[in-house]
């Protein structure tokens, strides 16, 4: 048994189809979801990764907010802002990056716009 999945954003369905395991960063944690998860709705982090893992798959996402719903074996993850990496421009990523780190709000936590780039980064395959 296969979950099928469902990764969108306000303007498109970025990803579809089925999967063997769902990986995200919650506001609470991680969480990996397998077909027979129990049902959960949980609130992705800002700047954070979802792994979509399939026999001769694996899609990485960089996602900016928004939430995962885990029911009868859907995943659906609903983003604000959400690039899969091969759509992630790294030198204009890298150029969001410092704009964002050099915006001089200076508070105690990193802007989320510095979030998401680095997540694009990291989605990307570079460190971020």
């Amino acid at each position: 048994m296969t979950l099928r999945v469902a990764l969108v954003v306000p303007d498109r369905e970025l990803w579809s189809g089925e999967a063997n395991t769902v990986i995200a960063k919650t506001t609470e944690g991680d969480i990996g979801v397998l077909s027979g998860h129990s049902p959960v709705f949980g609130i992705l982090a800002e700047g954070s990764l979802v792994e979509i893992l399939a026999d001769d798959t694996a899609v990485r996402a960089a996602v900016s907010g928004g939430f995962l719903s885990v029911a009868d074996n859907q995943v659906s993850i609903l983003a604000e802002r959400a690039l899969l990496s091969d759509e992630v421009n790294k030198e204009e990523a890298r150029r969001e990056l410092d704009t964002a780190l050099s915006d001089g709000t200076g508070g105690p936590e990193e802007p989320t716009e510095a979030k998401y780039a680095r997540a694009l980064l990291r989605a990307a395959g570079d460190q971020a």
